[in-house]
């Protein structure tokens, strides 16, 4: 029995079916699986072609262009305008060259010598008739252009002797004008009097040829072999022409079949060389409204770190609303980049001195803009970068000592209660004020509900996480307020010059939902940073150089991370906002805090240890993890409210209390090894903790 197709009906639309083969041994016949009866989806996608090109929609980029042209064409004139004096002495000393040269070349059109070479070659051939003929339009040349000779001869001589009696004024005009146009054609081809007053031997423009050029240098066999074949093949081309676009010039075009952006990003230094501009001229990227394979490469005029920005919108004039987009910096092309902080928490990581600390304060004068916000600013590096928010800070300290680690606990304590508040009023309030159980706009204006937004930011996070008597607690509270915190209008920060897992918590970076990573060293810190996964889909922050201070990776705000360079606000610049932003809260009644005068109040704090005995009795030589953070949570809700076994093995750490597998029973009576400790490992610890104090 030999395989057969089994025929489709009209309701599976006619496609034929391969029935399954017998084991026959005889090679099965192909089945057709192209329906010519298919139909269409039936779906267009209409895209229309601006009538108008963008740089005339957009005032920015109409403004960009304008200045271009305009400094190019004022800097020509003022060059040229200082050397004229030298340009009219080099010109009248060569004049006399010209005046040779004119005599020669006229000459040598009235006697036609253009044609003795073929007069010539008529000679050599013994060629009569065409000598002859030759001989006789060479006659008529001569004629005619002997005679047009003479008349501009005498006509120019009459109008200089017409200009001599009537206008002798104006020949002097002329007769410069004539030397400087001898002196002109005088020069030495090589050697101009007047060169260009722009150079542009460095800057090409951007055509087609140069940018297949540039992927062909990539070396990605793909595209190097749809190049190659040229034409349409593979499904690479152009789809719309090279425009300029704000400061660069903008190619669109469809990468080869199996082909994304990310695989040209990740060759950004090689497309560079390719295109001979600098690394930091070129960014290509995706097109969020098309497919994946369309590539939308931007070409600079000059780097991203040499391109002068224009002035933050905020900086003299305007008021914030946390709820809604904010500007905050510029992307390659210039133009400005808006944030929503608001219902986020924020992670910002960078190598030092890459414009971390001031990408934080910006993120903070913001959120000083909204006359309604809370504001509280710790920098646990010590040198009072964020000195200028004092005016407007609810809580603010500076510094790593132990009295400044006890300030910011005592802070943080005072948020996480007023986490438990919010939440419990959200909860409080009819479906119809909050229907989706979070802060709006209107719970914030409402003052009675002291719903308000708090921004807290954290300047070199690592040192409070890291403390060896509270770090476990200060991590609780952070990790709290990063999960739980948008939720209800509270905004946290975390700035870190050294990503790592102890820096930036699990709980922290894996919640946070805006990330800003300016240059790091390596993928293990962009990806924490900006997400796992990240480094290998070509978002790298790694590219950036020395030289790109403020320039970051940001993910979180809209689908796709973007380059950012943040607007660049110098501490005499931050005060000026916060005097604007004192002002306002003055009249909204927002001063409170730190802004009086006032310190967070001292509330009972976390003894870990102590606790711990309390949770586990005396009968009990070893516990797990597990039961003592839900004992943990019963006995004190305010301090380890949503403590896991993991916060337990944090805390204990710092005391040298060693967490190991331990043998115990499931309250099913099932026998288990989970992780746990010893009592006596904690009673220990207990003595070695008093007895060091006495000994203080």
């Amino acid at each position: 029995m030999t395989d057969t197709a089994v025929p489709a009906t009209a309701e599976d639309g006619g496609t034929p079916v391969p029935a399954v083969p017998e084991p026959t041994g005889t090679p099965s016949t192909p089945v057709p699986v192209d329906n010519p009866n298919l139909p269409d989806p039936g779906v267009t996608d209409e895209k229309r072609r601006p009538i108008l090109p963008p740089w005339l929609k957009s005032r920015a980029d109409f403004a960009t262009n304008a200045k271009h042209a305009g400094s190019r064409l004022g800097y020509a004139t003022v060059y040229h305008g200082l050397r004229l004096p030298w340009y009219s002495l080099q010109l009248t000393r060569m004049s006399p060259r010209g005046a040779c040269r004119l005599l020669k070349e006229t000459g040598r059109w009235v006697w036609d010598r253009e044609a003795a070479p073929l007069r010539d070659y008529a000679v050599r051939r013994e060629d009569i008739d065409e000598y002859m003929a030759l001989a006789r339009l060479r006659g008529n040349r001569v004629r005619l252009r002997g005679l047009i000779t003479v008349v501009a001869t005498v006509f120019g001589i009459g109008f200089a002797l017409f200009l001599y009696v009537m206008a002798p004024a104006y020949l002097w005009v002329f007769a410069a004008g004539g030397v400087l146009t001898l002196g002109y054609f005088g020069q030495q081809p090589d050697a101009p009097v007047i060169g260009p007053a722009v150079l542009r031997t460095e800057l090409q423009k951007l055509t087609g040829t140069i940018v297949l050029r540039a992927l062909d240098s990539i070396g990605s066999p793909k595209i190097s072999a749809a190049i190659k074949k040229g034409g349409d093949m593979d499904g690479m081309r152009f789809t719309s022409e090279i425009v300029r676009d704000g400061p660069g010039y903008r190619a669109d075009l469809d990468l080869p079949y199996g082909v994304t952006p990310d695989d040209v990003m990740e060759k950004r230094e090689q497309l560079a060389s390719g295109l001979r501009r600098k690394v930091g001229c070129v960014w290509p990227s995706g097109d969020e409204n098309e497919h994946e394979g369309r590539l939308i490469l931007w070409v600079g005029d000059k780097p991203m770190n040499e391109t002068s920005k224009p002035a933050w919108p905020l900086l003299k004039d305007g008021q914030v609303d946390l709820f809604k987009p904010v500007v905050f910096g510029n992307d390659q092309r210039m133009r400005w980049v808006e944030v929503t902080l608001m219902f986020a928490s924020i992670v910002i990581g960078a190598v030092p001195r890459m414009g971390k600390t001031f990408l934080l304060r910006l993120l903070m004068l913001i959120c000083a803009l909204d006359p309604r916000a809370l504001l509280l600013a710790f920098d646990l590096k010590g040198t009072g970068d964020f000195g200028a928010l004092e005016p407007v800070c609810h809580r603010y300290r500076a510094g790593e000592e132990d009295e400044d680690i006890e300030y910011i606990l005592h802070a943080l304590r005072e948020i996480k209660a007023e986490l438990r508040r919010r939440a419990k009023v959200i909860k409080s309030l009819p479906r119809s004020r909050c229907p989706e159980s979070k802060v709006t706009p209107a719970l914030a204006n409402d003052k009675s509900l002291g719903l308000q937004p708090i921004a807290i930011s954290i300047d070199e996070c690592q040192v409070l996480f890291e403390h060896e008597k509270h770090g476990a607690e200060l991590e609780s509270i952070c990790t709290d307020i990063t999960k739980r915190g948008p939720a209800l209008g509270i905004i946290g920060m975390y700035a870190t010059q050294r990503p790592d897992a102890k820096s930036l918590p699990t709980g922290i970076s894996a919640n946070a939902v805006l990330r800003f990573a300016l240059k790091v060293m390596g993928h293990t810190a962009n990806d924490l940073i900006l997400s796992t996964g990240a480094y290998k889909s070509g978002i790298r922050a790694t590219m950036f150089s020395r030289r790109d201070l403020g320039i970051c990776w940001m993910a979180g705000e809209g689908d796709d991370p973007r380059i950012v360079s943040s607007a660049f606000i110098d501490a005499p610049k931050a005060e000026l906002v916060v005097a604007r932003a004192r002002k306002m809260r003055e009249e909204y009644g927002n001063i409170t805090g730190h802004a009086l005068g006032e310190g967070p109040t001292a509330s009972a704090g976390m003894d870990i240890l102590g606790d711990v005995l309390k949770a586990v009795s005396a009968g009990e030589e070893q516990v797990w993890n597990e039961r003592v953070a839900t004992r943990l949570a019963e006995l004190r809700p305010d301090v380890y409210d949503n403590w896991t076994a993991a916060n337990v093995t944090a805390a204990l750490k710092p005391w040298g209390v060693t967490v190991r597998d331990v043998w115990g029973e499931t309250d099913a009576g099932e026998k288990a090894t989970r992780r746990g400790f010893r009592r006596a490992d904690v009673i220990a610890a207990v003595t070695r903790r008093d007895a060091d104090r006495l000994a203080a």
